[in-house]
């Protein structure tokens, strides 16, 4: 298998960018290249920090979300991910709505050969709801 060089990194913007600038939420995935394709293995990367507002009351609803998925041509760079869920803190969607558009994202920015997003949202008014969307077939 190839190591990462220099060339892998061409395009990402957010992975050691200037210290003295504070990071900022962006709606932006940034990816690099698969260099075990033909192989399928899965990618899982979890957080349990997600927070987002009830689309009704502006309440805030908090999350644990696992993102699965097995990498075509390209993978997402860990830090553009955090920016990117950081960026719905201060956005009203519904559970199911919001774990569909992270999918969706993902989907756009990797091509992914399997891909499932889980958003474990936290108990409010008594009622936990767990969303689960996939999208491709897990060989």
């Amino acid at each position: 298998m190839k190591k990462t060089n220099k060339k892998d990194l061409k395009g990402l913007s957010l992975l050691g960018a200037n210290l003295k600038k504070k990071a900022q939420p962006k709606r932006q995935l940034e990816t690099f290249p698969n260099k075990s394709k033909g192989r399928n293995y899965v990618v899982e990367l979890a957080t349990n920090e997600f927070t987002c507002l009830c689309p009704a009351t502006g309440q805030p609803d908090f999350a644990n979300i696992k993102i699965s998925y097995i990498p075509r041509d390209r993978i997402v760079e860990s830090k553009s991910l955090k920016l990117y869920l950081w960026s719905f803190r201060n956005e009203g969607c519904f559970h199911e709505h919001l774990t569909n558009i992270i999918l969706d994202d993902l989907i756009e920015a990797l091509d992914p050969v399997w891909c499932r997003v889980e958003g474990d949202f936290n108990v409010r008014g008594g009622i936990g709801i767990k969303v689960t969307a996939e999208t491709g077939e897990k060989a």
